[in-house]
């Protein structure tokens, strides 16, 4: 599996493969499912300092070639998480990634500095595409200094690798990201949902209960492909790509494209076993096309220069 390990925003990694936050709760409960020792990682599901209800039903719907959800980022606190989540992962030969929340900076340094006395937390990603509430209800993934806020405020206060989660509801995601990683990110996560929405058009009612969510799945692979080459060209730092990966070829067009490793989601609910099949595939093509270190296959897309949009920025750090 030599060949297939790779270094991303700070994290060793076995291969590039990991389960996104949200799809597998805190990571034990795919065990039964598929064989978390075989992929590079699980980023948990996204933890508060205290516990969170979510949102009332109905919380998911089904779109063509995607998803819905709008489960209003559910969970146990630190406290439990810790004593009944985190524990059950002990000794598993995998990464863990934990997705942290808040309502504004000193919210993620608290989590932050928790997480870093813990040695089963290999790295935290920043799940900033969530509400700001005591900034006027802002999402701080949309506004470039409260990212870098977010960002600073964690850096303090741990030594482990940090990843910011991204949204692509924004004019430029190249200024976040940029802001995230002068902030101290190691890596930057992308993308994160985008907003959608569905109508019963009988009832004449949104089929989720708070109108809109967040739209997941091969539906938007194109717009996760197109941001995370974006933040790759105008920023040279490591992504991690995220957005409708749902087999080997979909994988290894975000590893083309220059993303450092992947999350594999949606496709997950409805074949767990997906990400091991993706590990084997990048293998596979390794070997059919003479490559001997997966960084021989990260960033080689053949494209004109002159011919994209945008300029070509300058190394964000």
């Amino acid at each position: 599996m030599s060949k297939l390990s790779i270094t991303a925003g700070g994290l060793k990694l076995k291969n590039p493969v990991l389960i996104a936050s949200g799809i597998g709760g805190y990571g034990a409960e795919l065990i039964p499912l598929l064989d978390l020792e075989a992929i590079g990682g699980v980023v948990t599901k996204t933890i508060f300092e205290e516990p969170r209800p979510g949102n009332p039903p109905p919380r998911i719907a089904e779109t063509p070639n995607g998803m819905l959800n709008s489960i209003g980022l559910e969970g146990p606190g630190i406290e439990r998480y810790e004593k009944e989540k985190l524990t059950r992962l002990e000794g598993l030969d995998t990464r863990i990634v934990v997705s942290i929340g808040g309502y504004g900076p000193e919210d993620f340094a608290k989590l932050a500095e928790r997480l870093d006395d813990l040695d089963r937390v290999d790295a935290i990603e920043l799940n900033i595409s969530c509400p700001n509430v005591k900034e006027g209800g802002l999402n701080m993934s949309t506004h470039p200094n409260l990212a870098e806020e977010v960002v600073v405020a964690t850096r303090r206060v741990t030594k482990k690798p940090l990843w910011a989660k991204l949204t692509p509801n924004v004019t430029s995601i190249s200024d976040v990201g940029r802001a995230c990683l002068h902030g101290g990110a190691d890596a930057l996560s992308a993308i994160n949902t985008l907003l959608g929405m569905r109508i019963d058009v009988d009832r004449r009612e949104p089929l989720l209960a708070r109108g809109m969510g967040g739209l997941s799945g091969p539906a938007i692979r194109p717009v996760a492909l197109a941001k995370c080459f974006e933040l790759v060209r105008a920023l040279n730092c490591d992504v991690v790509g995220i957005g409708g990966v749902e087999d080997t070829s979909s994988a290894l067009e975000f590893l083309v494209a220059g993303c450092k490793a992947i999350q594999v989601g949606t496709v997950v609910y409805a074949e767990p076993q997906v990400p091991v099949d993706i590990v084997a595939g990048i293998e596979a093509y390794m070997d059919k096309h003479g490559f001997t270190e997966l960084s021989q296959v990260i960033g080689t897309l053949k494209v004109e220069e002159t011919l994209l949009i945008g300029p070509k920025a300058t190394k964000a750090k």
